[in-house]
């Protein structure tokens, strides 16, 4: 009798699989979830028209109609169709004429013009037109009562319509700001706020490096160069000084449907319920030195620089529309031979310049797509959808029979003279017109089992689609078992990392992943073989493996045990002293198999277990693959942790580069690999938004980063969960 079968391992695995399938039906009164839209911020760039040239912008408005403003030193421009800026050519009374200063009415949200010597509006059919002395006022207010507030240096003067009421001073103090709230007009110096109250200024509060002001209802929070604060109109403490921001010294604020937004020179970031999403870098703005803000009556933030206005847009969608948005765009940018393929910009601002280029896991990166459309042919039954996995089933087939050495696959191919990566690791194939790189490892060979599972499972309706994923995969498995538990590469030597010898997953350590992750693979990889061809001897060296050689202790090792190993090399490269989150990718692609093709409901119920063991490490991260694999095999699913990571993912997938460290308001964690293997670097997770766009392979609490606008992922990072959650039912 083996272990699979004895009576106390069997009871312990019915134990805790019902233990996982009770906390799966306690979430199930939640699902499906109705897929409804929701709202997303959604990065737009303006263009400068050409007649705009090299100008300098100064200050960013919005009207009642949603007509955009800037402020330049050439004049006003505006927003036109397809997010042009150019100059605001209109009014030709007014298109050769420079503004010093612009602003929006009260409630009415009417735009007023402030030139040297008058101030004028284009509403009220232009009647209003208050001729000044030449040069004397630098900025403007206007109340919902039609009176305007000039201010100079020294001077100030309110009008009403055209007529001027009366003359003031302007309080002491260096300017930093006039707003009108409440029909009240309100000046910022330095260090105090003032309240302009019938003929005087009524001093509310005197502080000090005082840098803006932002009202809502009763309150107003005030922006300092260490933080903010609130208080009431009369200058009582409402909220305690915070500086744990993003970026702690603000240049503007903003109140905008009950949020508080900032503007700094390092980015902006808005106050939600328990924390402060940042928008900063080049996903978000041209540049992070932001000058002035400004809202639409739509909740969307325009964020100007001196060179550039960036929108944070609102949108309303749905998960399904996104999925829709990202397959349209893979399939007319992502695809190469049939392999998903990252996609390169020699010029990030000319999309006409787009070209794709060979991967080393071009199998891997592929399976996610392919899997993403099994999925979808399993919930939809589209013949589009199947003829997508046959279509990228492929590339695999072909980089397994284009060479001489036989149930070898190559990692990639490519036409002969075209290649570009680490071009003196490929051959010629058959076909002179073709290269083929070898080298391949076991995160291709999790690509091969997982595209061969869910096609075999979900796709292949007929003997003849059985037999042909069949095929593959035991070419594949027959070369592994022929040689010894290793993959060799066309020069007869085993590849650097396709590995499953005894010999090299036993020399590792207990406390190391690699010994746990690689006797899995292997089990999985002859589990689906047997179950693909019927022929015994998978399953026979499965269970030889598995009680000869350890791997069924090595795949339990429980993942809390997994830490810092010093000393282990691998041909010169050092292991074990880090965490690397590729074994969490192939690990999760890998118990999809593991679990759906156990040999017996013994084995799946303790695979369930280890499936959970590893799952309960990778929740803090919130990533809804692993969510949801771990939901079709052991159960578990973190469902608001599965939705947010959905409905964050952003439709621009470009991998901009980030910095989030230097931000105030993150609570880090300690950084030694000793009591922070898996590099969490800080207690709450940013949103994808804010980090760089990876694939599943990547630490998601990575703070800094990115490869650059140059350089687009494919999408199917979000395709494959998305389908997933409709094929499980997790939504709808």
């Amino acid at each position: 009798m083996n272990c699979f079968t004895g009576t106390v391992c069997s009871l312990i695995g019915c134990l805790l699989f019902s233990v996982a399938c009770g906390d799966r039906r306690q979430e199930q009164a939640e699902m499906p979830v109705k897929d409804v839209p929701y709202r997303m911020p959604v990065s737009v760039k303006y263009t400068v028209h050409a007649r705009g040239g090299d100008a300098q912008f100064r200050k960013v408005a919005a009207d009642g109609d949603g007509n955009i403003y800037v402020l330049t030193d050439r004049g006003l421009y505006r927003d036109f169709p397809g997010d042009i800026l150019a100059p605001d050519m209109r009014y030709a009374s007014l298109a050769d004429k420079i503004p010093v200063d612009v602003c929006i009415q009260e409630e009415t949200r009417y735009l007023y013009y402030l030139y040297p010597d008058r101030f004028l509006t284009n509403a009220h059919a232009g009647a209003i037109c208050g001729h000044l002395p030449a040069g004397r006022y630098t900025r403007m207010a206007v109340n919902a009562d039609d009176e305007v507030l000039l201010m100079g240096d020294r001077e100030a003067a309110v009008f009403h319509r055209n007529e001027k009421k009366r003359t003031l001073e302007v309080p002491a103090g260096e300017a930093a700001g006039l707003y009108v709230f409440g029909k009240k007009f309100w000046y910022l110096t330095s260090d105090a706020i003032y309240r302009l109250d019938e003929t005087a200024w009524t001093e509310i509060y005197r502080g000090e490096n005082l840098t803006a002001l932002a009202f809502e209802g009763p309150h107003m929070a005030v922006g300092t160069t260490d933080g903010y604060f609130v208080i009431d109109h009369r200058g009582n403490e409402v909220e305690k000084r915070n500086n744990r921001l993003p970026v702690p010294a603000i240049g503007r604020m903003l109140s905008v449907e009950g949020r508080w937004w900032f503007s700094t020179a390092d980015g902006a970031f808005v106050k939600e319920t328990d924390r402060f999403r940042y928008f900063a870098g080049e996903r978000w703005l041209d540049r992070n030195g932001i000058i002035d803000m400004t809202a639409d009556t739509r909740g969307n933030i325009y964020l100007l620089t001196p060179t550039g206005l960036n929108k944070v847009e609102y949108r309303y969608r749905t998960l399904a529309e996104k999925a829709a948005c990202l397959q349209e765009h893979l399939r007319k940018y992502h695809l190469r031979y049939g392999w998903s393929a990252e996609s390169g910009l020699a010029d990030p601002s000319d999309p006409t310049t787009l070209r794709l280029n060979d991967s080393d896991n071009d199998g891997l990166w592929t399976s996610f797509y392919l899997g993403s459309q099994a999925f979808r042919y399993a919930v939809t039954g589209e013949a589009c959808a199947k003829r997508y996995v046959w279509e990228s089933f492929e590339p695999f087939e072909r980089a397994l029979n284009m060479h001489q050495v036989k149930g070898f696959p190559g990692r990639t191919f490519e036409r002969t003279g075209y290649v570009v990566h680490d071009t003196d690791r490929w051959r010629t194939a058959s076909d002179p017109d073709w290269r083929w790189k070898g080298t391949t490892s076991t995160d291709e060979f999790v690509g091969y089992i997982f595209v061969a599972s869910v096609i075999d499972r979900l796709v292949a309706e007929n003997p003849q689609e059985k037999k042909r994923v069949a095929d593959y995969v035991d070419a594949i498995l027959t070369h592994i078992i022929q040689n010894d538990y290793y993959f060799v590469d066309f020069d007869g030597q085993p590849t650097l990392w396709g590995r499953w010898n005894p010999d090299y997953v036993n020399s590792f350590a207990p406390t190391q992943f690699d010994r746990r992750l690689n006797s899995t693979l292997i089990v999985a990889g002859l589990q689906l073989a047997y179950a693909l061809t019927g022929k015994e001897n998978y399953q026979s060296e499965a269970f030889r493996i598995m009680d000869e050689y350890g791997y069924w202790q090595n795949m339990q090792i429980p993942m809390k045990q997994i830490a810092y190993t010093p000393g282990f090399k691998h041909q010169g490269i050092t292991l074990g002293e880090d965490w690397n989150h590729s074994d969490d990718e192939m690990a999760f692609l890998t118990y999809w198999v593991l679990y759906h093709y156990a040999f017996n409901d013994t084995l799946k119920q303790e695979y369930a277990r280890l499936i959970n063991d590893h799952w309960e490490i990778e929740k803090p991260e919130r990533n809804a693959l692993w969510n949801l694999i771990a939901c079709g095999t052991s159960g578990d699913l973190d469902l608001e942790s599965t939705l947010w990571y959905l409905r964050e993912f952003p439709e621009d997938c470009r991998r901009y580069k980030v910095r989030n460290s230097h931000r105030r308001d993150l609570e880090l964690l300690p950084t030694d690999v000793h009591s922070n293997f898996r590099a969490q670097t800080n207690t709450q997770l940013l949103t994808k938004g804010e980090r760089t766009a990876n694939r599943h392979n990547t630490n998601e609490f990575m703070l800094d980063g990115g490869h650059g606008a140059h350089r687009c992922l494919a999408g199917d990072e979000y395709l494959l969960p998305y389908w997933m959650a409709r094929y499980l039912k997790v939504i709808e």
